[in-house]
């Protein structure tokens, strides 16, 4: 199962008992390489796959969807709902049920790895761990694993794959302890793009005939 050259096998086998926080600082280094990449964009526009499954339950959910973040602000699309945060405010548009939930995010929000979150969540609050690698259609895929610090965490652990080449994520697969998995594979990944100065505002004026539901 673990696709890893045979050196690497070795090493780590070697050295993982007598040095227990190489792993550690190795997976640490990665992800520092894909932050500090992450940050030198001005914006980033996301076509991604979202897997939720829980095989006890019987449940799986598979969806498209797409986000683009710029700072805290984020537009996102997914399960026929448009989330709209611009640094304070939440809007969640419902077409389907002709309804505007309006919201702050807050602290419930604080273990949710959010849009605003997904390419950077990992900098606090987790330790590390170097895991499997893969080639994915050519791409060199070097998984990290990250276990939060809260025993209290409704997360279990994280894998992170990340392309070694561009040091851009490729997907995240997060186990919850009530064992549902959670898989979004990131199909697209643009930088940069030039944006509507309204994209991360809400028009109330395109929704007068929705219900609006403000949760204070």
């Amino acid at each position: 199962m673990k696709i890893k050259n045979i050196i690497t096998i070795i090493f780590f086998s070697i050295a993982f008992g007598a040095f227990n926080g190489f792993g550690q600082n190795q997976g640490k280094a990665l992800l520092n390489e894909v932050s500090e990449k992450v940050k030198s964009y001005e914006n980033i526009a996301l076509d991604f796959k979202f897997v939720l499954e829980n095989v006890s339950e019987n449940m799986k959910q598979e969806t498209k969807g797409d986000v683009v973040m710029q700072g805290d602000n984020y537009r996102l699309n997914i399960f026929g709902v448009t989330r709209i945060f611009n640094g304070k405010t939440l809007y969640n548009i419902s077409p389907e049920d002709e309804e505007v939930t309006i919201s702050v995010e807050g602290e419930d929000e604080e273990d949710a790895i959010t849009p605003s979150k997904m390419l950077s969540f990992y900098e606090d609050g987790y330790t590390y761990e170097m895991d499997i690698e893969q080639n994915v259609k050519g791409r060199k895929i070097q998984y990290v694993k990250l276990t939060p610090i809260d025993s209290n965490s409704e997360i279990k652990h994280i894998l992170l794959g990340v392309d070694t080449q561009t040091k851009h994520i490729y997907n995240l697969i997060q186990i919850g302890k009530n064992g549902t998995k959670t898989t979004l594979t990131v199909n697209s990944f643009k930088t940069n793009e030039p944006l509507s100065k309204t994209l991360f505002t809400f028009d109330a004026d395109k929704y007068k005939d929705y219900y609006i539901n403000t949760i204070d």
